[in-house]
This record gives structure tokens, C-alpha cells and sequence, in this order.
């Protein structure tokens, strides 16, 4: 694959990957109409893990075995599923979609943070680094702290530590799982039953209770956990193992694009032109963020293909 393809390709996968991820909210929103926040969450982890389950059947691919890399999955299963997951269906009972994408968009800067705290991004170069500011510029003029009222701060809180969590998860993953010689599907798939087990012990906390779902948030809940839970999360770890925790979180940047027009035209919920002028500034932070020194580029298309066939770059690709 030459450097314009390869450029397309990821470009494409990160496109993809913001429509699935940031329809993420919506979903999770009118789920909650007829679902408890735990059952929300429970329901979704089943449904994706039953799919990267079954593709792991079509592609013969196991499940990882060992019980150290077991114990990192369940580790990186609690940070990037089971907690922020919860998070986001507690946050969204008082919280609107399109602002829980916006403060998801946060989770680069945590992403950059934990990085270097963990030793997987380092040398960050000033470029990039002005990218992730100018995002988090756009985020704060998206959200408009100073025009808020009344807004539920404990939901607030709940959605911004749900963004970090993302963070340390993603961070983790890049450490201690990909790169091993395990498929990244394998890893997935680990990861999600990993995150229904954690879930599963949460039930108490008002996931018995009776459920009588209609059709709207029925669909809803099975659209977030086969392609927004399932399908996002696979593409997730694919981009974490070619690319880095931080490239991977970027794509948080993207977001608030989408979640804030779902929002508003789905849920009614506004969309003024400081909202469309803070999603412009996000894109333009992102495209900064994604830039790559020439040597850098080049060393991602001399990669050695891992083991599900994905390029596997050298430690330069990925700061």
C-alpha cells in the first residue's frame, strides 16, 4: 500500500469510526427512556462481545490464553468498558447527548497525560501538541461553560471522568495488549466478555428491576451494542495497535460533530452557530494532531504486518 493510500485508508477507518462512536450518545439516550443506566450498559457489552465473538468463529481466531494477559485484559476491560460505560449511562439521564460527545472530546488531552505518565507517548512534537489545545479550544466553545445554567453537574462530572477513563484504558491497551502477537479481534473479543463479567457484578445497583421495552429504545440498545459498542470498539483496538493510544483518542475530537448533529436533529437539541463554529475548530485541531514527521510516515509503511494482517509500526509511528 504507497503513502496516499495508506493516508486514505486511515483516514477512512477514523471516519468511520467518529459516525459509529459519536452515534454512541444518541443511542445510549433513548435507550434510557425504558433502561436502567447498568442495564444499558450490561446489555451492550453482551451484544458486543456475542459479536466480535462470532467473528472471531468466521476468521478461527481464539481467545488469548495465559493468565497474565488475562489479568491485563480484565485491567484494560474495567478503564475502557465496565466504568466508562457506566458513566456515560448514569451522565446521560441528565445530560444531553450532543454535550456527552462534546465532553468526550476531552479525552485526547487525558490520552496525551496518561501517555507520558505511562511512558507510551513520548517527544510529543509542538505541532501536534498545538493540534490537541486547538481541539480542546473548540471543545470548550461547543460546550460554553460561561453560558451554562442549571446544568447537572453531577452528570457533567460523571461524563468528563468517563473521557479519562477512555484515556487510561487506551494508554494501557497500547502497553501491555497489542503488540503481543495476539490477534487484535482476539483481543477484543477478550476484552468485551471481560467488560460483561465486571458489568454483570453492578446488577444489583437497580439492574433487576422489571424492564418493559418498546420498540424505539429495543432498537436502540441492539444498534449500540453490535455496532457502537461491538463493531467501534475492534476498529478501536486496530487503529490503538497501528497507530498509538494518542491517534486513537483523537478521533474523540470528532465526536462532537457528530453527536451534536445527531442530537439536534434526531432529539431536538440546539444547534447554534458558536456550536458550528467550535465543531470547525475541533476538525482543524484534529487535522493537526494527525500530522506525521516524513520519516515517521515512512516507517509506518515499512511496518511488519501483525498477526490479523494490520501494520504494526515502529515506536515512532505511534508518539
Amino acid at each position: 500500500m504507497n503513502s496516499t493510500a495508506g493516508r486514505v485508508w486511515t483516514w477512512a477507518r477514523l471516519g468511520v469510526l467518529a459516525l459509529l462512536w459519536g452515534s454512541t450518545f444518541l443511542w445510549i439516550k433513548l435507550a434510557l427512556t425504558a433502561l436502567a443506566p447498568v442495564q444499558v450498559t450490561l446489555t451492550r457489552c453482551v451484544l458486543g462481545a456475542a459479536v466480535l465473538l462470532a467473528l472471531c468463529l468466521r476468521s478461527h481466531h481464539r481467545l488469548p490464553r495465559g493468565r497474565t494477559l488475562w489479568r491485563h485484559i480484565f485491567v484494560a476491560a474495567f478503564f475502557c468498558n465496565a466504568l466508562p460505560f457506566a458513566l456515560f449511562s448514569i451522565g446521560e439521564r441528565t445530560v444531553g447527548s450532543g454535550l456527552a460527545g462534546v465532553l468526550n472530546a476531552t479525552t485526547p488531552l487525558w490520552s496525551v497525560l496518561t501517555g507520558v505518565v505511562l511512558g507510551t507517548e513520548r517527544a510529543l512534537r509542538p505541532v501536534r501538541l498545538a493540534g490537541l489545545l486547538l481541539g480542546f479550544a473548540g471543545t470548550v466553545l461547543i460546550f460554553a461553560p460561561w453560558s451554562q445554567t442549571g446544568q447537572a453537574g453531577w452528570g457533567v462530572a460523571a461524563i468528563a471522568a468517563a473521557a479519562a477513563s477512555y484515556a487510561v484504558g487506551f494508554a494501557y491497551m497500547s502497553r501491555h495488549l497489542v503488540g503481543k502477537g495476539v490477534p487484535t479481534l482476539s483481543l477484543s473479543a477478550a476484552q468485551l466478555v471481560a467488560a460483561t463479567g465486571l458489568t454483570a457484578l453492578t446488577l444489583p445497583a437497580n439492574g433487576l428491576a422489571a424492564v418493559h421495552v418498546s420498540p424505539k429504545p429495543l432498537l436502540a440498545v441492539v444498534v449500540l451494542g453490535v455496532f457502537a459498542t461491538g463493531i467501534t470498539f475492534h476498529l478501536t483496538y486496530r487503529i490503538i495497535a497501528d497507530e498509538g493510544a494518542t491517534n486513537a483518542a483523537t478521533v474523540g475530537y470528532l465526536l462532537p460533530v457528530v453527536s451534536v448533529l445527531l442530537g439536534a436533529i434526531v432529539l431536538g437539541e440546539a444547534l447554534s452557530p458558536r456550536i458550528v463554529a467550535g465543531m470547525a475548530v475541533v476538525l482543524v485541531g484534529v487535522g493537526m494532531t494527525r500530522r506525521q514527521k516524513p520519516q515517521a510516515a515512512a516507517a509506518y509503511e515499512k511496518g511488519k504486518r501483525s498477526p490479523d494482517h494490520g501494520l504494526r509500526p515502529p515506536r515512532v509511528a505511534s508518539r
